[in-house]
């Protein structure tokens, strides 16, 4: 998931600071997503793509 969420940020111009501050999820929370030590929650996962303005299913990744 979070391979979309980085191209996301990119193409939005929003830093994971910035990201952080949108949702209300800490700062080192997503950079441990980032860093793939865990998985978001469903909960944080739908802050995520409210923030984002995307569908949640837009985030997923498929193999």
């Amino acid at each position: 998931m979070w391979k979309t969420v980085e191209k996301i940020l990119k193409e939005k111009g929003i830093s994971v600071y910035k990201l952080s501050k949108m949702t209300d999820i800490p700062d080192n929370t997503l950079r441990n997503y980032r860093l793939k030590k865990s998985d978001p929650s469903f909960t944080n996962a739908c802050k995520i793509a409210d923030a984002l303005n995307v569908k949640l299913d837009d985030l997923r990744e498929r193999k």
